[in-house]
């Protein structure tokens, strides 16, 4: 029986390192989806910001201007805009806490800690799996072997010991 638990440990260990391997090509994927969001955001507020020059006035003087104006589909493109622009300010600061991480491990907290939930997505349903090749994947895979196998043995010991108490502890009944 120990055996058995012994090799679904080793076994959960191993599939736990083959999905926490894949952690770091997911967090470069997304990487490359954020940049592609940036270049159009930026693509779209520069247009924005040119209607706005050529008018004489400033991007916060058209934002409101759109988002006051009596026609619904003006003002709602008014705050479409204006939600463009408070998107890149927070994209623009994930990508500079991702460029600068302390290792490429460190993206992964990064992105842990406040993904934006649309390129997520975009990067999970599109995602190809890789096999781990880099450092930080081999890293990565260890980590979650560790994690799994750990826990694994941690759970089965207690669950033995726990198992040979209640044997000790039955009193023994003698035959009539």
């Amino acid at each position: 029986m120990f055996r058995v638990v012994r090799t679904l440990g080793l076994a959960f260990g191993l599939l736990a390192a083959v999905i926490a391997a894949q952690a770091p090509e997911f967090a470069q994927q997304y990487t490359q989806r954020l940049g592609g969001a940036l270049d159009e955001l930026r693509r779209s507020i520069a247009s924005l910001d040119a209607d706005a020059q050529a008018t004489g006035r400033s991007r916060e003087e058209a934002l409101t201007l759109l988002r006051t104006n009596p026609d619904a589909f003006i003002a709602r493109r008014g705050e479409s805009a204006r939600a463009d622009v408070e998107r890149l300010k927070r994209l623009e600061a994930q990508k500079l806490a991702l460029d600068t991480a302390a290792s490429p491990l460190g993206r992964l907290g990064v992105l842990a800690r406040d993904p934006d939930m649309s390129i997520a997505r975009a990067a999970y349903r599109d995602y190809q799996p890789a096999v781990p090749t880099t450092a930080d994947g081999l890293v990565a895979g260890l980590l979650g072997f560790l994690a799994a196998w750990g826990g694994w043995r941690v759970t089965s010991d207690v669950g033995r010991h726990l198992a040979r108490r209640s044997r000790r502890a039955r009193p023994e009944t003698t035959p009539v």
